[in-house]
């Protein structure tokens, strides 16, 4: 089997997919996008298939050794995101020539199901906490919320009042037993994070995600290590070289690489395998497409240390077009019970509509982050 041809489609409402296309017929989907960088990774793509054309498809950890390691310069953000989304394909291509899910390739499912958390929002109390309610109501266990807005290194005491009545209200609502987690963004810098945290202890928080940003947990591991609540981080990590500090270091406890982003199944898998000798979760950052999903749902499928999955179902970006809106049979995520039922059929388990895919890429996008500042004029994180 050789590989023919790859194509990539900016899809709204910030996504980009990949198909690769081989001359037995067989064709492989892929999720490769970093948000707001979604043409550069495209371009990305391109430069990668000069390699792959002609090639087997099936030799999958010899081509992404040889697309991260042939580069003089490897690594981030946009090469490991085109690199993420060709190896969902070329899993996709295998299970399917071979009839079975990626999973089986894997050695084969700890688990049928996962445990998924919906996004609630977070910016006003009142209607962050009907949105919980409403999530739970729909049989989801567990909900994340966005916790503070921007904030400066040193800020007024209102603002830490503001994300503790928004948890409050959201913890009032739901009861005890739901899962809560408030993700901080990488927002908040040192000071205030050893603030907010201890602030938030008493509302038993499943977990408190980008306390600060990953580059910078060392200056604040004492308080991290110290925190009774757990934390989570990982989403902006590429590869298994990023994470392996912030694992051996003992300042997280949930890992979130995300599939599109660190490399695909073939290095979040091992990058699950690290963090599994050290005890640590692993929570798959995920508010793409159904692609991404569906990879890390074969991920979950074979990773003991899997606690719960991000999906984007309703997710607030999601304005244009949702979830399930590329996927021939949307039933093939099957939410029931606050769960998500691994995908059985082969490959990564879906079958992507391609005249949606085409009709909507002629729409295309150009999502960008938003851009922040504080009173001051400075730059705020997003």
């Amino acid at each position: 089997m050789k590989i023919t041809s790859l194509t990539t489609f900016a899809v709204p409402p910030r996504w980009l997919f990949l198909k690769i296309e081989t001359d037995e017929g067989i064709v492989g989907w892929g999720e490769p996008v970093l948000e707001g960088r979604a043409a550069s990774v495209a371009a990305a793509v391109e430069e990668l298939s000069d390699y792959l054309v002609g090639k087997d498809p099936r030799h999958i950890e010899d081509h992404w050794t040889v697309l991260y390691r042939s580069g003089f310069y490897r690594g981030g953000g946009v090469h490991m995101s085109a690199l993420a989304g060709i190896d969902q394909a070329l899993w996709d291509i295998k299970g399917k020539a071979l009839g079975v899910p990626v999973h089986e390739l894997l050695g084969g499912r700890v688990r049928d199901r996962i445990k998924v958390y919906s996004w609630i929002g977070g910016d006003r109390p009142a209607e962050t906490a009907a949105a919980a309610r409403e999530a739970v109501g729909r049989g989801f266990s567990a909900v994340k919320m966005n916790g503070p807005e921007e904030m400066q290194y040193l800020d007024t005491w209102d603002k830490v009042e503001r994300v503790v009545a928004n948890v409050a209200a959201v913890r009032e609502a739901v009861g005890p037993d739901v899962g809560i987690g408030v993700d901080f963004h990488g927002r908040v810098h040192r000071p205030m994070a050893r603030v907010l945290l201890e602030a938030l202890e008493p509302y038993h928080l499943m977990f408190v995600e980008e306390p600060v940003l990953s580059e910078h947990v060392d200056g604040i591991a004492d308080v991290l290590r110290a925190s009774s609540t757990p934390i989570a981080l990982g989403e902006r990590l590429y590869s298994r070289w990023d994470f392996k500090d912030v694992i051996t270091s003992g300042v997280v406890d949930v890992i979130q690489p995300d599939l599109s982003h660190a490399g695909g199944i073939t290095e979040v898998r091992k990058i699950a395998a690290m963090a599994e000798a050290y005890d640590i979760a692993v929570a798959p950052h995920c508010p793409l497409g159904p692609i991404a999903l569906a990879a890390c749902l074969q991920l979950d499928a074979v990773t003991y240390n899997a606690v719960i999955q991000e999906q984007s179902l309703g997710i607030h970006y999601n304005t244009s077009n949702d979830l399930l809106d590329y996927v021939v049979d949307p039933s093939v995520f099957a939410y029931s019970d606050g769960s998500v039922e691994i995908p059985r059929g082969p490959g990564l388990g879906i079958e992507v509509d391609e005249d949606y895919v085409r009709e909507r890429a002629a729409v295309g996008h150009r999502w960008r982050n938003p851009v922040w500042r504080h009173a001051d004029g400075s730059f705020a994180e997003w």
